[in-house]
């Protein structure tokens, strides 16, 4: 539905007209302080993916310097050197933490790393292979770091395709459908209020045209019933009959504009 039949179905009065303006100006802020949002939201979503770029491209380095530090260890401190880490950790020594940054209204969840606690490893590596241990450690820890850096910019990345995505529906919605509506219906209400005007412009009119009229015919009745009655008085007095009197006031009447003109 388009042009002027997509409209809302409302009675054409002056006070619809100003409620209808003043709904045309609240989609109009709206439209640009959302249109506002989708920018602001659509930079940082850009800002995100490079950074979402350059982690996966240091992912593959990182993982593949920590798995070749854990052969290096295995193979200096040899495969039993697993059952020695086991038993010295008893709760994970890095843990992730959550919290909510807001964007433009989008609420966007980071997650951080954080040491709880010192490692438990003084044992470990005691005969051979410390060394090789700690760096193996350090290298995984590097990837965790990676990993939890990735993993917040991922959900941040689809949280903000989500939003971006749901603003452009309504900025497209306030722009396409519910401004042209209403813009239409304005235009609608004006016609007829305009149409209204004409016609009681035409019956005033038609009124004042009457009543002139009417006037005009009480004014000749008047002056009928006057003629009437003066020319009974007439006829009363001088003893002739009706046509007579009547005979008599028009030859007066005649007889007293020549006196005029």
């Amino acid at each position: 539905m388009s042009g002027q039949t997509q409209r809302l179905n409302v009675v054409p009065t002056v006070t619809m007209l100003g409620a209808m303006k003043a709904r045309l100006v609240g989609a109009t802020r709206g439209h640009a302080l959302l249109k506002k949002k989708s920018d602001a939201l659509t930079v940082q979503f850009r800002q995100i993916l490079k950074k979402i770029v350059s982690a996966k491209e240091s992912m593959g380095e990182v993982m593949k310097t920590s798995a070749f530090s854990l052969t290096e260890a295995k193979y200096v401190a040899g495969d039993n050197i697993k059952h020695i880490v086991l038993e010295n950790v008893q709760t994970a020594a890095i843990k992730i933490r959550s919290r909510q940054e807001n964007i433009a209204g989008v609420k966007l969840p980071k997650f951080e790393h954080y040491s709880d606690g010192e490692t438990k490893n003084d044992l470990t590596g005691l005969a051979r292979g410390g060394q090789q241990i700690q760096l193996c450690r350090g290298a995984y820890v590097k990837a965790i770091e990676v990993l939890v850096e990735l993993a917040s910019l991922q959900t941040s990345f689809l949280t903000l395709d989500e939003a971006i995505k749901t603003t452009n529906r309504r900025v497209n919605a306030l722009e396409n459908v519910v401004k042209p509506r209403i813009e239409n219906t304005i235009s609608y209400i004006k016609g007829e209020l305009d149409e209204l005007e004409r016609e009681d412009f035409f019956r005033l009119k038609k009124i004042q045209g009457y009543k002139r009229r009417e006037i005009e015919r009480q004014r000749i009745n008047a002056k009928l019933y006057a003629e009437e009655q003066l020319a009974e008085k007439i006829s009363l007095q001088k003893g002739v009959s009706m046509t007579s009197a009547h005979n008599l006031l028009s030859a007066a009447a005649e007889k007293d504009e020549d006196i005029i003109f």
